[in-house]
């Protein structure tokens, strides 16, 4: 891909962790020093649970006015809010809750409703909240070994309606429906961040950044943000970079 953006290297998950943790402290309060809000899209994983406990401890906990950030959600399964499944439940657990954020400013995607209207619900949220181009001051992402992001997979992303903010689909790898915010709603965010460990995302990270532009083949190649775009990727993860 052309004009590859920011890469940070880190030895092992934990100092990836402590980096990602770092950045999301150091956004979220320039954020609030400069507007008095912040709007942060949350992601699922391992990696995002381990970056979630370092927020949620001191000394970061310190660091941010959480009282003030309103939090949404990258993606979700198609699960209840309680099934270990659920994006929500484990933000929830490991960073919500420890951090005493007022339900009212959590947007979750309804993941036990039908796909199609919950995903059309977030929509009408999101612009309600944030207009049609939603400026989120930080997306969170991930990325699987075979590049998807957020719930964008390999094959679903050149259907997408360009002005849709949050859409439901079908995901045949899965045999399952996803909920999403799409490409549109996180390019339009004033800064986005992959976090990324693990030898098994080694070649998918290769043919993200330094491949042919291929987004329904890789769908990470979608997130080309005009706000500030950062890479932080561990050793085993970079090793073909």
């Amino acid at each position: 891909m052309p004009d590859r953006p920011t890469v940070s290297v880190l030895p092992n998950p934990a100092a990836l962790a402590d980096a990602v943790a770092d950045h999301v402290v150091d956004v979220v309060a320039r954020a609030l020093d400069r507007r008095g809000v912040a709007h942060v899209a949350l992601a699922g994983g391992s990696t995002p649970r381990a970056i979630n406990a370092l927020l949620s401890a001191p000394p970061r906990r310190e660091r941010v006015r959480w009282n003030e950030v309103v939090f949404w959600f990258g993606d979700e399964r198609c699960v209840a809010p309680d099934d270990d499944e659920s994006n929500y439940k484990m933000n929830r657990e490991t960073l919500l809750d420890p951090l005493g954020i007022a339900p009212e400013r959590v947007h979750r995607m309804r993941g036990e409703d039908d796909p199609g209207a919950a995903a059309a619900d977030y929509d009408v949220i999101m612009r309600r909240e944030l207009g049609d181009a939603p400026h989120l001051d930080l997306v969170l992402l991930g990325m699987g070994p075979e590049g998807h992001t957020a719930s964008l997979f390999p094959g679903t992303v050149a259907a997408i309606d360009k002005h849709a903010l949050a859409i439901a689909h079908y995901v045949p790898q899965l045999d399952r429906w996803r909920l999403t915010m799409t490409p549109h709603a996180i390019n339009s965010a004033r800064h986005v961040a992959f976090a990324i460990a693990g030898a098994a995302k080694a070649d998918a990270l290769h043919a993200v950044l330094e491949g042919p532009r291929e987004p329904d083949v890789y769908p990470a190649q979608a997130v080309h943000p005009a706000g500030d775009l950062r890479w932080f990727v561990d050793a085993e993860a970079a090793a073909r970079l």
